[in-house]
């Protein structure tokens, strides 16, 4: 398994032409190949993943806040297309020039969203949620999810305030540990790895919970974007052990039909937790398949 406790090399923040602070951290040498994390729902800044890898495959990893969480400032009512224009702020303020993606879990939709808009050379989608309000999804989600797509599309306003309700750093690592599977229990319970998670956790929930309801509310809703028109390449991984009701429910085959330029691995062996424990193939892969060149 990969190192995601190391610390990060650099930390900062930026601001964004409206004023608001958003929080990054940074892995790896700060000049090379740019790879941005779209990170998991409620983690912070704190967690990054392939800390033994990044140097050795000369990547600069940056992790950011989304607004509401950890170091960034909230932005009430936020979208897609608004984290798209936050994301290519912090690559112009930071020099992230030919900067790719990783989309991971709850992030998937945030970083298929900046390809879909032209503003990364790839993305690599990793035990990502797909757009579980697709029609199509609709009979294969489980009744829970099933009701909170539901009540997203009806009310998304009273769902946003249900999420808020329920979220907390215990809740999240509780929901985490019983949603997975034995694979992904032996990766998270690991001590070192558990603390950085729960301390990721924990910073993303500094500013309470408004931060994580809005996320959902955008990752469980429609996807203001078609994947068909994607452009740039996009690796689409899952562990056929992944066993959390919230990402895939058929481990991408549908979302590799809806974008023409995508790849899909299906590791038999792994769970959802694969970005930690295959990072440098994930990695490696993206970087093989965009046009990604140090600046």
């Amino acid at each position: 398994m990969s190192d995601g406790e190391m610390e990060p090399a650099r930390l900062g923040q930026v601001r964004l032409p409206d004023g608001r602070r958003l929080g990054w951290a940074e892995w790896g040498p700060e000049e090379g190949t740019p790879v941005l994390l779209c990170s998991g729902a409620a983690t912070s800044r704190w967690l990054g993943f392939g800390g033994d890898v990044v140097d050795r495959l000369g990547i600069r990893l940056v992790t950011v806040d989304r607004p509401g969480l950890g170091a960034s400032d909230p932005a009430p009512g936020r979208t897609l297309d608004n984290w798209v224009q936050d994301v290519r702020h912090l690559a112009e303020a930071r020099a992230l020039r030919g900067m790719a993606l990783v989309g991971c879990s709850q992030g998937a939709p945030f970083a298929l969203a900046c390809a879909a808009a032209g503003s990364v050379t790839g993305v690599a989608v990793v035990s990502g949620t797909d757009e579980l309000a697709s029609p199509g999804f609709r009979d294969l989600l489980v009744p829970d999810v099933r009701k909170l797509v539901d009540s997203v599309a009806a009310d998304p306003a009273g769902a946003e305030a249900f999420f808020r309700g329920f979220g907390s750093a215990d809740a999240m690592w509780d929901m985490i540990l019983v949603m997975s599977g034995d694979v992904d229990r032996k990766v998270y319970t690991v001590p070192a790895f558990a603390q950085a998670y729960r301390r990721a956790l924990t910073e993303a929930f500094a500013q309470g919970s408004a931060g994580y309801a809005r996320d959902t509310v955008l990752a469980m809703g429609a996807w203001p974007f078609d994947p068909a028109s994607i452009t740039v390449p996009v690796d689409l991984w899952y562990g056929a052990q992944d066993t959390s009701p919230v990402h895939s429910p058929d481990f991408g085959a549908s979302l590799v039909r809806r974008i023409p330029t995508s790849h899909r691995h299906v590791l038999p062996e792994a769970g959802g937790s694969l970005l930690w424990t295959h990072a440098e193939d994930v990695l490696r892969s993206l970087l093989k398949r965009t046009s990604v060149r140090k600046p």
